[in-house]
């Protein structure tokens, strides 16, 4: 696979991270078997899972916000009407949720 082809939030992950994520499925996502991989309890595990989600989840409002803006933008350079902002954007949302 390309680079540019992996996802920007996969990208902005860590290698200590990646390497949870890759341990987690290949453990078919037994949060009990990762936490026996690496010696530790389950609520570190679950921690550590969930402070994955918490950055994902922050670049993915980071890429939404950045991709909002630019189309603001271009209402303000009067490059799209604001009726047409408000429809890509209404539909980028939706198109989000269903990711």
């Amino acid at each position: 696979m390309d680079e540019e082809n992996i996802p920007a939030w996969i990208r902005a992950l860590d290698e200590e991270s990646l390497e949870f994520i890759r341990q987690f499925v290949t453990s078919s996502g037994s949060l009990k078997e990762v936490a026996r991989l690496y010696e530790v309890s389950y609520p570190t595990v679950r921690n550590k899972l969930n402070i994955i989600i918490e950055k994902i989840n922050a670049h993915h409002l980071q890429e939404e916000q950045e991709f909002i803006t630019m189309i603001r933008n271009l209402v303000i350079d009067d490059k799209i009407s604001l009726d047409i902002a408000k429809k890509i954007i209404d539909q980028y949302k939706k198109d989000q949720q269903k990711e």
